[in-house]
């Protein structure tokens, strides 16, 4: 992990807290450093802030798989599944589907 992009991320996003790319960009880093908790807290945040934006339905979603929570990740697939079907956002729809398909199989 590059902790001095990690250290600009979140500088930039104290001085920015509703900046929707950047609290994604910070939970990614939290991700990559092995803090999923605060990782999955802030992709909640978004997803309740912005749920239009839908990269974090994707990156949720897995990680509440990793953290062994099938449910709740099959819950923000299918959310943000219709988010994209309302948006028309063909790649994240085919992304979340087959997520959501996956985790469904096992």
């Amino acid at each position: 992990m590059n902790s001095q992009r990690f250290k600009l991320i979140k500088d930039m996003l104290e001085n920015n807290p509703g900046d929707s790319f950047l609290k994604y960009a910070a939970a990614l880093e939290y991700k990559k450093s092995g803090d999923i908790e605060k990782a999955i807290q802030l992709l909640e945040e978004l997803r309740i802030e912005h749920p239009h934006y839908l990269a974090c339905y994707y990156q949720l979603g897995k990680l509440h798989e990793q953290h062994l929570s099938p449910q709740r990740a099959q819950s923000v697939y299918a959310e943000g599944l219709e988010i994209a079907k309302a948006a028309g956002d063909q790649k994240a729809l085919s992304e979340l589907r087959e997520a959501l398909q996956q985790i469904s199989e096992d």
